[in-house]
């Protein structure tokens, strides 16, 4: 069967470019080994944030009565938790399946492998091989887990995202191995629910990718939570003979033993690259990433790659980028490469983080003269009404033009307010711009006008 494109993999990249490329008219396919969706949909940005809700919703029960309301007798049923984020999973992954159908694109399901010839060969389930001819070819094949050596996953005592996602029984006990987003999202839900959470950080400060001041309120946070942090930290071994695991911690000190349930590792991602056909067409890969240029081309014509297996953030959100400008490319439309330094990140812990551009640090260190400014929720009244003071918004402007180098915040929501930003640097709006835009009060976002005038010297509520 001949196509216009097809597509490999499924995830917020894969569907999003298929659909884009259906309604610029390119008859389109997309071949998928498991779920529609991807891991995104199916194990990781939506069935995580599900699972965070009814930790939200438990920890709100917890505390009803600082907000004046009585509640007897409640408890979590970690399974019945646990079957609602499947059943959210299932349910968007319909919906994509839906998507795929009113778009008119043909859902190959199978393992695809890229040959010779613009050619893609799916094997299905049951062993048999079909070969299929497209114009252009996109690989969207994603990411999994990454291993460490002394970290070995054997998806019972030593985890990753997906046995996460699927326990059958709370653990009494976790050590969970790396503070990026994943760790600090498993970190809230398993404490909320209940279990002794340690985590146990390489690096010298949690969210080591966030703005300093932000990485140290939210480790204020989860330590006046419970949860236990060790950074500049790194786990040597994990002996699981016994009934649980004992985790062999190197610190500044010296070695430490820490005995839990269950170990998470959450050290990152491993791009899908192997096995795809890169090597039978002569695709050019380094440092386990494909090659590509500002269109996602790689240095075979026709064939293209994007999300987690290029350069770039490995998020969802840009991964869909890549895809509507990959596919806009390919039809001719006028496009111009994406800009990565204004690319926002989120975290959804409780107190959530989100953030774009650059930190304070990156900016000082590349010689800029710069304006700093931070209005914290305690100052805010929508924050201090809804129970949640903990966090701040900081601004970061060049001080000679203006320019919007980046914004860091923590605090409630903050995940729903960092668009604002994206958009205003976008458009290259000033410190000034923001000040003078109003806002409206009472809100979380009345924050970002008062950071900016902060650090014009002209906040108000502060």
């Amino acid at each position: 069967m001949q196509y216009d494109l097809i597509v490999v993999g499924s995830g917020p990249g894969g569907y999003v470019a298929a659909i884009r490329a259906s309604q610029l008219g390119l008859k389109t396919a997309v071949v998928e080994k498991e779920s529609l969706g991807g891991i995104c949909l199916n194990w990781g940005c939506i069935p995580t944030k599900a699972l965070l809700k009814s930790a939200q919703v438990f920890e709100y029960l917890k505390h009803a009565g600082d907000y004046g309301i009585t509640v007897n007798e409640f408890n979590a049923d970690f399974n019945k938790v646990i079957g609602r984020s499947r059943d959210v999973a299932d349910g968007m992954s319909k919906g994509i399946q839906f998507l795929l159908k009113k778009n008119k694109i043909d859902v190959i399901n199978g393992y695809g492998k890229i040959k010779q010839g613009k050619k893609v060969e799916v094997t299905a389930a049951d062993g048999s091989a079909t070969t299929y001819e497209a114009q252009h070819i996109i690989l969207a094949t994603g990411a999994r887990s990454r291993v460490l050596p002394g970290l070995e996953q054997d998806g019972k005592k030593v985890i990753g995202y997906r046995e996460a996602m699927t326990l059958t029984t709370l653990p009494t006990s976790m050590v969970i191995v790396g503070s990026g987003a994943i760790g600090c999202e498993f970190a809230y839900f398993y404490h909320s629910m209940g279990t002794k959470v340690t985590i146990v950080e390489f690096m010298a400060n949690i969210v080591p990718v966030e703005d300093e001041d932000v990485s140290k309120q939210l480790a204020r946070s989860f330590k006046k939570s419970g949860i236990s942090i060790m950074t500049e930290s790194s786990v040597e071994s994990v002996d699981t003979s016994g009934a649980g695991c004992k985790v062999k911690v190197k610190t500044k000190k010296g070695e430490e033993i820490i005995e839990c349930d269950i170990v998470l590792s959450a050290v990152g991602i491993t791009p899908n690259i192997e096995n795809i056909g890169l090597e039978d067409v002569g695709v050019i890969t380094d440092k386990g990433k494909v090659l590509v240029n500002d269109y996602y081309q790689t240095n075979i014509p026709g064939v293209y790659a994007i999300g987690d297996i290029v350069k770039g953030p490995a998020l969802a959100h840009v991964a869909s980028a890549e895809g509507i400008l990959c596919v806009e490319k390919i039809a001719g439309l006028p496009v111009h490469p994406i800009n990565y330094g204004n690319i926002p990140g989120c975290t959804y812990c409780s107190p959530e983080i989100a953030s774009v551009g650059m930190t304070e640090k990156a900016a000082k260190e590349a010689g800029i003269e710069i304006k700093v400014g931070k209005f914290p929720f305690s100052a805010s009244g929508k924050a201090k009404a809804a129970g949640a003071s903990d966090g701040f918004v900081k601004v970061i402007f060049d001080a000679k033009y203006g320019e919007w180098l980046g914004a860091h915040m923590i605090g409630m929501n903050v995940t729903e307010l960092i668009a604002e930003v994206v958009v205003a640097r976008n458009l290259e709006t000033t410190g000034h711009e923001i000040i003078k835009s109003i806002h409206p009060h009472p809100t979380m976002s009345e924050a970002i006008m008062e950071a900016a005038a902060d650090a014009y010297g002209e906040v108000i509520h502060m």
